[in-house]
């Protein structure tokens, strides 16, 4: 159960600046509860990943005696900026980085706080291809897509460039990738298939499953990279150089580089984000949204069991 997971990690949020813990019969008596009369709203995009771990937060809130609503799914730029107006008390789907320009148009530290990474080993991004394609034609960097007969090995719709499975319009992701195209004088052979995320990987999975050369982008954690396992099944590909848009434009080689291979992405680490008087009201909700650490073999494995059907709040807190 979720909540015998929880509760340990709530009893250390309970503990006052005196470090003398409530005591659990106090813990159980909702008039004594930190939360009690005050109501949450969370909320996160679609991306099931986040929807595990909105739950968790949910649970432990109720453990503190607050009156948490029902999950709202939005678009992350909605989603900032109904952080940053009160209308939401927390969210699970912030990136750092990656949502940094969100976090600004919102309103930034005045209105909007960053509380705690939630998955320190996730936020991996990387451009993947199946290692049997990789392996027989020698294939490690992105550049070499500028030849013709490379990217025809993944052209799935016979115009002639290669499909790199990519993200939704409007993602951090998204751009990049674009960036990429561009800044690595790409247009001629690779287009980005854009749009919902998971039909798009569903044919990656056809693909791959009837032996046919694949090329997606994915993101640790996500139940994919169970499916496809990175250096078994799939390879990440390197980048030429690091180069990317926006806010990210500062990043260096050292920002991208995992294990020895620039990959071209920085880490975006999942992270709480809480509307900034919600939390300084709040000290305890603060304390345990802090508290929240979640390894990245549990989240794939969770996401896993998400997309095969245990999708309901009920399931996922079971």
């Amino acid at each position: 159960m979720l909540s015998a997971v929880v509760l340990p990690l709530v009893l250390v949020a309970c503990t006052s600046p005196q470090d003398t813990p409530v005591a659990n019969d106090a813990v159980k008596d909702a008039t004594t509860l930190p939360g009690t009369g005050i109501t949450v709203q969370p909320a996160n995009s679609d991306w099931i990943e986040e929807q595990f771990v909105t739950e968790i937060i949910s649970i432990g809130l109720e453990e503190l005696g607050y009156t948490v609503e029902p999950i709202q799914q939005a678009d992350y730029a909605v989603i900032n900026l109904a952080v940053a107006n009160g209308d939401i008390e927390f969210t699970t789907g912030f990136y750092n980085l990656g949502h940094e320009d969100l976090y600004q148009n919102a309103g930034g530290d005045e209105k909007l706080e960053k509380v705690g990474v939630l998955v320190p080993e996730g936020g991996q991004q990387h451009i993947l291809i199946d290692k049997k394609t990789a392996d027989l034609h020698q294939i490690s960097n992105l550049e070499q897509f500028k030849d013709p007969a490379i990217a025809k090995l993944f052209d799935t719709d016979q115009d002639g460039l290669a499909n790199l499975v990519g993200c939704q319009v409007g993602w951090q992701c998204n751009r990049s990738i674009e960036h990429f195209i561009e800044v690595y004088a790409l247009e001629a052979t690779i287009e980005q298939d854009q749009g919902a995320y998971i039909p798009l990987i569903a044919d990656v999975l056809a693909r791959q499953a009837q032996d046919q050369p694949v090329m997606f982008f994915a993101y640790a954690p996500h139940w994919v990279l169970l499916k496809l396992e990175v250096d078994k099944d799939v390879v990440p590909l390197e980048v030429p150089f690091t180069s990317l848009p926006g806010d990210l434009a500062t990043m260096t080689e050292v920002d991208t580089t995992v294990d020895g291979r620039n990959l071209g992405f920085p880490a975006a680490q999942q992270t709480l984000l809480a509307n900034q008087v919600f939390v300084d009201e709040n000290p305890v909700a603060r304390t345990w949204f802090e508290q929240v650490k979640i390894p990245l073999d549990t989240m794939n494995a969770e996401s896993l069991r998400i997309q095969e059907g245990e999708d309901t709040p009920e399931d996922i807190r079971s």
